[in-house]
């Protein structure tokens, strides 16, 4: 099976990848645009990607593209997110001047770099690329912070294992397929909907889950693209495919418009 992810392999969500679908072949891609261009072409048979860190919070543009695109949700995975300080063999720590790696790393390494203010963070697009630059370009007075598959992946060395600030750092990672797929079995659903800008609309669009006794795990609200001052709200729900979830849904379908099911999967 191909599966899709965005960033260079040895990254977080190649890792995630290889859990969730043990033997797979994974595409990388440079941007998330290009994974869901990819699924929707049927050049890939799943992607994978990052939903939300627990200490950065949701990745919004996959929020965006969910929306969007003719895909759906088929698991969900929770990966320990461990960042290490990756070099050149025979670079010493004294040595680094810059360290690269993405923004969101580099902004969980805050003691780190407190620890070593003659170091510079260098925004890179990709954790596991921030080590393949650092390796390929033979840069000997820099490194990369990335996940300990991606010193074996570019045969780095880890001269800082476990730099993170919080150790409770996880990342939760969507497995997606074209079309809508919904997972026997499954106990949790992914929706997306929009509410009039009116008194008490939100209110009464999640009172047909409260009348239902069903569970929300997760709300937030995103802008409307094209729309100014008007949101989507995405909200994840402790039910699966049942005769009350469904007709929560078409209850809400009568105060919300549009009402999209992201996936029906099962939960990590």
């Amino acid at each position: 099976m191909k599966v899709a992810i965005q960033g260079e392999a040895g990254s977080f969500s190649y890792e995630a990848a290889k859990r969730m679908v043990p033997g797979c072949s994974i595409v990388a891609c440079a941007r998330s645009r290009e994974v869901f261009d990819r699924l929707e072409r049927g050049s890939v048979n799943a992607a994978v990607i990052p939903i939300e860190n627990s200490l950065a919070g949701s990745v919004a543009e996959h929020f965006d593209l969910l929306l969007a695109r003719n895909v759906s949700i088929q698991r969900e995975y929770r990966l320990r997110i461990v960042h290490n300080l990756i070099a050149a063999p025979g670079v010493k720590m004294k040595g680094i001047r810059r360290v690269y790696s993405h923004p969101v790393a580099l902004d969980q390494c805050r003691d780190f770099f407190r620890a070593h203010p003659k170091i510079e963070a260098m925004p890179f697009y990709d954790t596991a690329g921030s080590v393949k630059h650092v390796m390929e370009n033979g840069l000997n007075d820099a490194a990369g912070i990335a996940g300990r598959q991606a010193a074996a992946v570019y045969k780095g060395r880890i001269l800082a294992a476990g730099i993170e600030d919080d150790k409770k750092n996880f990342t939760r990672f969507f497995l997606i397929r074209k079309g809508r797929r919904i997972v026997p079995g499954g106990k949790k659903t992914s929706i997306a909907f929009r509410v009039k800008n009116v008194p008490g609309a939100l209110f009464k669009a999640l009172s047909v889950f409260a009348l239902r006794d069903i569970s929300l795990t997760k709300i937030e609200s995103r802008p409307m693209r094209g729309r100014p001052w008007e949101y989507v709200f995405y909200a994840d729900l402790l039910c699966g495919d049942d005769k009350v979830a469904r007709n929560a849904l078409r209850h809400l379908a009568e105060i919300a418009s549009p009402v999209k099911v992201l996936g029906v999967y099962r939960s990590a």
